[in-house]
This record gives C-alpha cells, sequence and structure tokens, in this order.
C-alpha cells in the first residue's frame, strides 16, 4: 500500500542462463556473414555452457532473494486480506447486535402497550360493574328507606340559629301519624 493506495507488485522470474543464450546469439548474427537465401540453413542447437562456479553462486544467491521477496509479498498480502476479513467479521457481528437489540426494544415496546391496553380495559370492566353494583345497592336502600319510614318512623327537621336564640322545625313521621314540634330556645345572655 503506497500513499492509500494498493499497488501491485509482479515479480517475474527470468532464468540467467536464457538471458546469457539471447545475448550470445545476438552476437553471433553480428559476426556471421550473411547467409545465401537460397540454402537456408536450420539453427545449430543450443549449448549448455558450463558457468562458472562463482557465477552460478551468483544465480542461486539472486533466486533465494527473489523468492524471499515473493514470499515477503504474499505474506504481507495474506495479513492484509486476515485484516479485512477479521474487521468485515466484527461489523458485521455489531450490526447483528444492533438488529438484535432493536428488535428487542421493539418486542419490549409492543409488549408494555399490550399489557397497558389490558390493565385499561379490566379497570373499564371493573368500573362498570361497580357502577351498576352502586345503582343496585342505591335502589335497595331507597326501598329499604320507604320500608322504614312506613313501619318505624323517622325525623326530618331544620334549624336557624342567630346570635340570640335557636329556632328548631321537628316532623316525627310514626307510619301514618305525623307530629311537628316548632320551638324557640333563647341563649342567656351575659352583660
Amino acid at each position: 500500500m503506497k500513499d492509500g493506495q494498493f499497488c501491485e507488485i509482479v515479480i517475474e522470474e527470468i532464468d540467467e542462463t536464457t538471458l546469457l543464450k539471447e545475448k550470445e546469439k545476438k552476437k553471433k548474427k553480428k559476426t556471421e556473414p550473411p547467409s545465401t537465401p537460397a540454402t537456408p540453413t536450420p539453427p545449430p542447437p543450443p549449448r549448455k555452457k558450463k558457468l562458472p562456479d562463482r557465477e552460478q553462486k551468483a544465480i542461486k544467491i539472486q533466486a533465494w532473494w527473489r523468492g524471499t521477496l515473493v514470499r515477503r509479498t504474499l505474506l504481507h498480502a495474506a495479513l492484509r486480506a486476515c485484516m479485512i476479513q477479521h474487521w468485515w467479521k466484527v461489523m458485521l457481528a455489531k450490526l447483528l447486535e444492533k438488529r438484535k437489540r432493536a428488535a428487542l426494544e421493539s418486542f419490549s415496546r409492543q409488549e408494555w402497550a399490550v399489557v397497558k391496553l389490558q390493565s385499561l380495559v379490566r379497570m373499564w370492566l371493573t368500573r362498570q360493574r361497580y357502577c351498576r353494583l352502586l345503582h343496585a345497592v342505591r335502589i335497595i336502600q331507597v326501598y329499604w328507606r320507604w320500608h322504614n319510614c312506613h313501619t318505624r318512623g323517622f325525623f326530618h327537621g331544620s334549624y336557624d340559629l342567630t346570635a340570640t336564640h335557636l329556632g328548631l322545625e321537628l316532623e316525627i313521621f310514626l307510619g301514618s301519624q305525623i307530629c311537628r314540634i316548632t320551638d324557640c330556645i333563647p341563649f342567656p345572655i351575659k352583660n
């Protein structure tokens, strides 16, 4: 990677013996007299010359160095690919966790809404039943009071309170009889 950009490194392995052969061919072509076109002769088979020991060692060192560079390049490429794959797996895990959390929150909100709705419906049903029972109780109380009024009797009255006296008006109902009492009680005034 160079300046944030990917670059491709291509290493071509060229055998030194083929380079030497090509150089020898070029030299031979320059030194040989031009051949007659009427009788073309086939090119002689290439002869393998035994290179000096020092050149063979240099070739081996160069081949080893090229192999090391190739292996190093491949190692770096593999490590970068591994890093990218690891980053991608982490991102996928985070995305999956985010989706799970969103689904859980959505389910939680729906569950809360259902519970709230059920609670409101139960409250409404209970209140409706309570109102029916209260209405029935009031009806029973009205009939019971009417019955007690006609069989036992009851008091009904009012009073008037001033600074100097207390005025009372009482009505006592005993079955079919009515008794009315009106009285004015003066307060003792102290000077």
